[in-house]
C-alpha cells in the first residue's frame, strides 16, 4: 500500500494505548480495531515506555496512573520522538490542560468521552502529523525536492517536520511546527489566537483555546529565540495577536 493511499484512508497505523483502566483500553482497542488501526496496549506508564518504538504513529495517553504519570511518559517520549500524543484525563480544570501541554501533548481530551470524539480527534492528529512531517514519503517526485523558508538564522522545511537553527537541526512538536510554519509563510501579517487555533488545529475556537495557542507559542519561542523574554522571530501584538519578523 503506497503511504498516499494510507493518509488519505488513515487506516493501518499503529496506535499506543497507555492507560491503567482496562474496560476503557478494551474499549478503545475494539473501536479502534475496527477502523483498520494496529493496537498496542501498556497498562501503566513503565510498560508504555518499553513498548513504545518508532513503528508506533500515535499514542493515547492516560494522565493519572499508579508508578510513573502519564506527564513524565510524554516527557520521556518527547526526548525521542514527535508522534503526536492525545492525553486522557478526568481533570477538566483549565491549568491540569496547560501543565499537559507543557510536558509535550498535542491534544486533551476529558473523561468521560465519546467513542466518536476521541476517533475524531486521533484521525485529525494523523491527518496533521503525517501531512506536516510523516514518517514515511508522502510526496510525488516532482515535490520530493525540500523547499525552505529562511529568516535570520532560522530555517523552515515547508513540505515536513524539519526546522534549524543556525544550521542546527532542532526538534519540536507538529502543533509547534504547523503554528511557525503558517507565520513564517505569511511574514509581517498578524494572526490572533482564534485564527491560529483554527488554522493549526483544525477545530472550532473557544476561548479556553487562547491558553492552548498562548502555551505553545511560549515553549516555540524557547526553541528558536536567543532570548525568549525579549523575542526576535514571533513578536506578540498586544489585543490583536502574534506576528514573525523577517530577518535578513
Amino acid at each position: 500500500m503506497s503511504s498516499i493511499y494510507k493518509v488519505v484512508n488513515m487506516s493501518e497505523y499503529s496506535i499506543l494505548i497507555v492507560e491503567d483502566n482496562e474496560e476503557i483500553r478494551e474499549g478503545i482497542r475494539i473501536l479502534f480495531s475496527g477502523e483498520n488501526y494496529d493496537i498496542v496496549e501498556a497498562a501503566d506508564g513503565e510498560e508504555g515506555l518499553e513498548r513504545f518504538s518508532d513503528s508506533i504513529d500515535m499514542v493515547i495517553l492516560d494522565i493519572m496512573m499508579p508508578g510513573i504519570s502519564g506527564l513524565k511518559v510524554c516527557e520521556e517520549i518527547r526526548k525521542v520522538s514527535n508522534v503526536p500524543i492525545l492525553f486522557l484525563t478526568a481533570k477538566g480544570q483549565e491549568s491540569d490542560k496547560l501543565i499537559g501541554f507543557m510536558a509535550g501533548g498535542d491534544d486533551y481530551l476529558i473523561k468521560p468521552f465519546t467513542y466518536s470524539e476521541l476517533l475524531g480527534r486521533v484521525k485529525a492528529l494523523l491527518r496533521r502529523y503525517y501531512v506536516y512531517k510523516g514518517k514515511e514519503e508522502v510526496f510525488n517526485e516532482e515535490s520530493r525536492s525540500e523547499k525552505y523558508i529562511c529568516s535570520g538564522k532560522l530555517r523552515i522545511n515547508t513540505h515536513y517536520n524539519e526546522v534549524f537553527l543556525d544550521e542546527e537541526k532542532i526538534d519540536i512538536p507538529e502543533m509547534e511546527y504547523g503554528m511557525l510554519l503558517l507565520m513564517m509563510k505569511n511574514p509581517g501579517r498578524i494572526f490572533s489566537t482564534k485564527a491560529i487555533y483554527e488554522a493549526v488545529w483544525n477545530e472550532p475556537y473557544f476561548y479556553v483555546s487562547n491558553n492552548t495557542v498562548t502555551v505553545h507559542i511560549r515553549k516555540l519561542r524557547m526553541k528558536i529565540e536567543e532570548d525568549p523574554q525579549n523575542p526576535r522571530y514571533i513578536s506578540t501584538i498586544w489585543g490583536k495577536g502574534y506576528r514573525f519578523n523577517a530577518i535578513d
